[in-house]
């Protein structure tokens, strides 16, 4: 009898999802530091909570990103998955993961931002991600006509290790002994690095839908393509307005500024779907993962005007290193990215998850409603906060964090919230992987 083959997408998925929860309790403990100082300051502190946040939570993008490509290959290309590259994949991962923890959890840092863990961590992640690259290749290469979600994956696999090795030039006495050279590197890595997954997660919601739509040419459709190209420009150019503040070469913010402007395509065409997908809402909206593809759009829609405004120098002055970066940060990593990968998540899950219960829907509005409290209150900290810092004579910072208290209140409120839901979704996932296991193990007795 011929062994099934490995479903890499449901290994990788399940820990991705174990990433999220970790991610969001470390954030409603970080969160709750603003509201009670000291908390916990003994036992872990906010010095090690907010990197543990940050993170957990790019792994659960990351990890949910591969888990999707995988689950979409093995759809495409059942048994051509390289079963020892994949496990030594999800090995390595695991070996970043583990190590990452314990030196989070021991204090031993020395990274850079949004990477603040020891260094050599690092050397797994990028052997997993080059593992990735080369299954991905061996298996697309054989297909001669691609969609546009295989340039789009193939892009975001190339250019995320590419710029993950960038990351790291700081280790190099070139970068490290200039503090503009180093910010610098730093700054641009991290507008580059996202859109490098914007790229994969681009590529997946094209996927789900031509599967949605059961129509095929939507992969191949022109507007996929433009959008692609236009993705994959933002993805060269767009950091530049990631370095407004640090004294560089005026054309490099300038350049900034005008590729960043081309958004404003992204947003008409988010517009466009909008109205489109409102038509046949009743149609789908039964349909989990059609429910999330909405959510995404919408939250696209606020985080591109947010954007948009952050792109203007004068008000780029005001917002940035306050919370409306986080704001901002926080929208695209659960508004968009988890949406997206969540839609791709339920249609994958099989049948058994097509049509929302109760339990199902009051959790997804939960999720959406704490989000938005959540950008709320981390956009309105943050405005006063960019007023107060550019203000010629200043209040003290403390008293200025005590007048901000009100909007760290309904920020743990929404973070709350927005626990709750992602917690009730991820429970039902696990239970729905529970109940399909046992079904098929009864049927194999």
């Amino acid at each position: 009898m011929k062994n099934k083959e490995t479903n890499f997408g449901k290994l990788f998925l399940n820990t991705a999802l174990v990433m999220l929860l970790a991610g969001i309790l470390f954030g409603c403990l970080a969160a709750a530091s603003y509201i009670w100082p000291g908390f916990i300051k003994d036992q872990l502190g906010f010095i090690s909570m907010r990197p543990l946040h940050v993170s957990s939570a790019l792994f659960w993008i990351l990890l949910g990103a591969t888990s999707c490509v995988y689950y979409a290959l093995q759809a495409i290309f059942p048994g051509k998955v390289n079963a020892k590259l994949a496990w030594l994949q999800w090995g390595f991962w695991l070996i970043a993961i583990i190590g990452i923890y314990i030196s989070y959890f021991t204090g031993n840092f020395g990274g850079r931002e949004y990477w603040e863990f020891e260094p050599i961590w690092a050397l797994p992640i990028a052997i997993s991600w080059l593992l990735f690259l080369i299954q991905f290749f061996s298996i697309v290469m054989t297909h001669k006509h691609w969609p546009v979600y295989y340039y789009m994956w193939m892009t975001g696999i190339v250019f995320f290790l590419f710029i993950f090795i960038e990351n790291y030039l700081w280790l190099l006495p070139y970068f490290n002994k200039s503090l503009i050279k180093d910010m610098t590197i730093q700054w641009k890595v991290n507008g580059s690095m996202v859109g490098a997954w914007n790229q994969i997660l681009y590529g997946i919601s094209f996927f789900l839908m031509d599967k949605i739509s059961g129509d095929r040419k939507v992969g191949y459709s022109k507007i996929a393509f433009t959008m692609y190209f236009i993705g994959f420009f933002n993805l060269l150019f767009n950091w530049g307005h990631h370095i407004y503040t640090l004294p560089s070469l005026p054309y490099i913010r300038y350049i900034g500024y005008a590729v960043s402007m081309t958004e404003w395509i992204f947003f008409a065409r988010t517009i466009y779907l909008w109205k489109h997908e409102l038509i046949n809402y009743h149609k789908h909206y039964a349909y989990f993962p059609y429910r999330f593809i909405m959510a995404a759009n919408f939250w696209v829609f606020v985080n591109l005007t947010l954007a948009l405004f952050m792109s203007i120098p004068a008000f780029n002055i005001y917002t940035h290193g306050t919370h409306v970066t986080v704001a901002h940060a926080m929208g695209t990593t659960i508004g968009i990215n988890t949406m997206i990968i969540l839609a791709a998540t339920f249609n994958f899950q099989g049948k058994e998850l097509e049509k929302g219960d109760g339990f199902l829907t009051q959790n997804y509005w939960i999720l959406q409603i704490g989000l938005f409290i959540l950008w709320v209150a981390l956009l309105g900290a943050g405005l006063e906060k960019g007023i107060w810092q550019m203000q010629a004579t200043r209040t003290l910072f403390a008293e200025m964090m005590a007048h901000l208290k009100p909007w760290f209140v309904l920020f743990f409120v929404g973070g709350l919230l927005t626990t709750l839901g992602i917690l009730g979704l991820v429970i039902k996932l696990f239970k729905t992987q529970i109940s399909v296991t046992r079904s098929h193990q009864n049927r194999n007795t």
